[in-house]
């Protein structure tokens, strides 16, 4: 039985991806805090699929217990999502440091920490993928968000190197930049709707990217093309202009 374990599995995208891969066959690990109010999700996806579910307990900012939290795993993943994101408050991120490191900790210190322990048992084996959702947030910083930018911006550059350093391990790490996402964490932005995308939709996504072993996927497709005018745009201009945050 091939397993994908889920880190930060109550957030919209990330159940998507759990419905996504338990369809298409895989066993599921589902990790988060408070991981109890996801037993009733982790029945509902095990009756629809006939797929083993597990629900497990951890917390991204405690690194300490990454290693015991993956060493409890007797079947080890094939593979992991990391799903993982706290939007915060740029407001209150400029006054307040504790929010800035929130917000740098939960989208790259955490899980930095947690993913280092999955590369290292990935290289042993010479086996699995790594997908780490950042954000087209992190390719330009923008007054509304960029100590979030920021954080999936250090998350998009960890992703790369860690590619770089599997390649010849056979393992396959994938960067996912979500652009406008319909989700709980964005329900609270007016977002464009001809530019935002339904969970569901990024999760299918992201699940056929990375059968196919993309690199780095831009969800919807076109904010690739949206995101490299917007890294275009000379700093004397683009310092002076007002843009909406991106967010997944």
């Amino acid at each position: 039985m091939s397993r994908v374990l889920i880190i930060g599995a109550k957030s919209d995208i990330a159940q998507a991806v759990a419905r996504e891969y338990a369809k298409h066959g895989y066993g599921l690990y589902l990790a988060a805090r408070k991981s109890n109010e996801l037993e009733g999700f982790a029945r509902d996806i095990a009756v629809r699929t006939q797929q083993p579910v597990k629900t497990m307990e951890i917390d991204i900012l405690d690194y300490g217990s990454h290693q015991s939290f993956y060493d409890q795993l007797k079947e080890k993943p094939i593979g992991v999502v990391c799903a993982v994101g706290y939007l915060g408050t740029q407001s209150i991120a400029q006054d307040d440091f504790k929010e800035s490191k929130l917000i740098v900790d939960t989208n790259f210190t955490g899980i930095v920490s947690l993913l280092n322990i999955v590369a290292n048992d990935f290289e042993k084996r010479s086996t699995g993928f790594i997908v780490g959702i950042s954000s087209v947030a992190g390719d330009r910083g923008r007054k509304s968000n960029y100590v979030y930018g920021s954080a999936k911006a250090a998350l998009t550059t960890y992703l790369s190197g860690l590619r770089n350093r599997l390649y010849d391990y056979q393992v396959h790490v994938m960067t996912v930049k979500p652009g406008f996402v319909a989700t709980k964490m964005t329900e609270h932005m007016p977002l464009p709707g001809i530019l935002t995308a339904q969970p569901e939709q990024v999760a299918a996504d992201i699940y056929k990217a990375q059968q196919k072993k993309r690199d780095v996927l831009y969800t919807k497709w076109y904010w690739k093309w949206i995101m490299l005018v917007i890294r275009l745009i000379p700093e004397w201009i683009f310092k002076r202009m007002n843009l909406l945050r991106a967010s997944p």
